[in-house]
């Protein structure tokens, strides 16, 4: 939890973008990222990697995978990603919206079930089973499709390739005990990642949901290339673009100006998203300003991958179109060993069992985590 509402940095407001994501000029480690969307498209933690033309999410042996995060923030609108999925047991990937308050509206793909994608939706965080649906589609692992997600005050609509695959209705989400919707509706950035949900360190049920226990040494990926990955293609954000609340994009910053934090309480203004160090707050968005800079991250070890532009934070300003994608103030790490902790770490601790989906922290068991690490970021 925070101090205070103002000890969160504002976060920078929605862009129209497309990422082409055939490099890694643009996808900055978050070690390195400090709050200004100009500068990257996309914060990392793991080892994304630059491969024909696309942008891998990968998943070394014992590691917790990889995320990208984008450094706008989306409060409505229309997201779309062209990608293959990871396979095999216990590899999940996931292309989800998710808030600093947890709202979370989500894609998840278990690598056991390669013609299925799984939809989901949060109200700040809060579990709910009949949440979730299927969209059923070709080998999600062999075949590109596109994953479109359709944000607007009053629906959600999921579509693959084009064709609506599942739809949600705002006034389906009345709350009459609570006297609220239990609908996304607060700004959210874009998350795209692969994770160990059959982690030996996980929940029973979470194991099961991913399909089972991972294995690290004998599948066909684990022989070549030597990990586990996600292929990304071209992604776009277009924003909802109100003219009036919720869901404008015409100043520079959102924050909340309630605890509630519902889309009533979000203020699109001017305030600085820039921290100008890593020790620095929304109470002091100064603090350490005559600190060296971070220190510069570990290259990426994937085998055969290239880390060219890995961490770039060249002064680059934010195109309508970029090579990589768009940037955000947190992701998930990937580590020596494939536990779960806080932080930028993966939460793998919920537990997850068929269609039911017991989570903790949000519709994805990493994402929970980086939005937790966002807060102290942007």
């Amino acid at each position: 939890m925070s101090f205070s509402l103002d000890s969160c940095a504002p976060l920078p407001v929605c862009e129209s973008r497309t990422f082409s994501m055939n490099s890694l000029d643009r996808i900055v480690d978050v070690s390195k990222y400090l709050g200004d969307p100009s500068k990257a498209d996309w914060v990392s933690q793991g080892e994304p990697i630059a491969y024909d033309g696309n942008v891998l999410l990968t998943m070394p042996p014992r590691s917790v995978g990889t995320v990208l995060a984008s450094t706008v923030n989306i409060w409505y609108g229309n997201i779309k990603g062209r990608f293959k999925t990871s396979r095999s047991a216990g590899v999940v990937t996931a292309f989800i919206l998710l808030s600093d308050v947890k709202d979370e509206i989500d894609y998840e793909f278990v690598g056991t079930q390669l013609t299925t994608a799984q939809t989901n939706y949060y109200w700040q965080g809060i579990t709910d089973y009949t949440n979730s649906a299927n969209i059923s589609l070709s080998d999600t692992f062999e075949n590109f499709h596109e994953y479109e997600i359709q944000w607007t005050p009053d629906q959600i609509t999921w579509l693959v390739d084009g064709q609506v695959g599942r739809t949600k209705k705002r006034a389906d989400t009345w709350d009459a005990k609570n006297n609220r919707w239990n609908f996304p509706q607060t700004p959210a950035r874009l998350q795209i990642s692969i994770w160990p949900g059959g982690a030996d360190t996980n929940k029973a049920g979470t194991i099961e949901w991913a399909g089972g226990p991972i294995d690290w040494t004998s599948t066909p990926d684990m022989k070549s290339p030597g990990y586990y990955y996600a292929t990304f293609g071209e992604i776009s954000i277009e924003c909802y673009n109100a003219s009036s609340p919720p869901g404008t994009n015409l100043h520079k910053s959102y924050w909340y100006d309630n605890i509630r934090a519902t889309n009533d309480t979000v203020v699109d203004g001017d305030k600085n998203t820039i921290l100008s160090s890593f020790i620095a707050t929304g109470l002091n968005m100064t603090a350490g300003a005559s600190s060296d800079s971070p220190a510069s991250s570990d290259v990426a070890t994937v085998p055969g991958g290239s880390t060219s532009g890995t961490g770039s934070t060249s002064g680059a300003t934010s195109d309508t179109s970029s090579g990589s994608g768009s940037s955000s103030s947190s992701s998930s790490s990937s580590s020596s060993s494939a536990s779960c902790g806080d932080g930028f770490s993966q939460d793998c601790s919920n537990s997850k069992s068929g269609a039911a989906v017991e989570k903790v922290m949000g519709a994805s068991a990493l994402a929970g985590v980086v939005a937790l690490g966002a807060l102290l970021i942007l």
